[in-house]
Parts: C-alpha cells; structure tokens; sequence
C-alpha cells in the first residue's frame, strides 16, 4: 500500500452508519487488499484520533443485467472503525 488516501476510499454515510458514528463506530469503503493494520494505520493518519478496533467485511459483486447482457457489479470492502472513548470524526 503506497498512501492513506489509496487504502481508505470513502466514508459511507447512511441511516445505519450514522447510528453506528453516535456509539464511536465509523464505517469507510476501503482498498480490496488492505487488511486490518492498513486501515488502522490510515484512519489514525488520515483524521489524527487513536483507534480501539477494525472489523473488515466483504461485499459479494452483485449480479446486473441490462437486456441480454449480464454482468458482476466490482466487489467492495468495507471498514467498520471503532475509535477511543472521546475520539470523533468530523466529515464536514
């Protein structure tokens, strides 16, 4: 992994992630090869607060057809981060 920005793609903002912020839990898409210490490394790099736990979770592709033509959606992976008591992200 050469950068920070390459392993943490984007912050995934729903109803469920935000619910999850308010407990110290923030959810990212990450790089498909980046693994827990990566992520932990980026996010403490990245937004400068100390990091207490990473659960990384597969995203199977999904099957898309357009008329005859079917395809695979891109697989994702995405980072469930849980900061230090105190520690917050701000994505404003």
């Amino acid at each position: 992994m050469n950068s920070h920005h390459e392993i943490i793609k984007a912050p995934i903002i729903t109803e469920k992630s935000s619910e999850l912020a308010q407990a110290g839990k923030y959810v990212f898409s990450v790089a498909v090869s980046a693994n827990k210490t990566h992520v932990k490394q980026a996010i403490e790099a990245l937004f400068n607060v100390k990091v207490k736990q990473v659960n990384i979770m597969n995203v199977k592709p999904k099957l898309k057809g357009r008329g005859y033509q079917k395809g695979l959606t891109s697989r994702k992976r995405k980072a469930i981060v849980t900061l230090q008591e105190g520690q917050t992200i701000d994505f404003n």
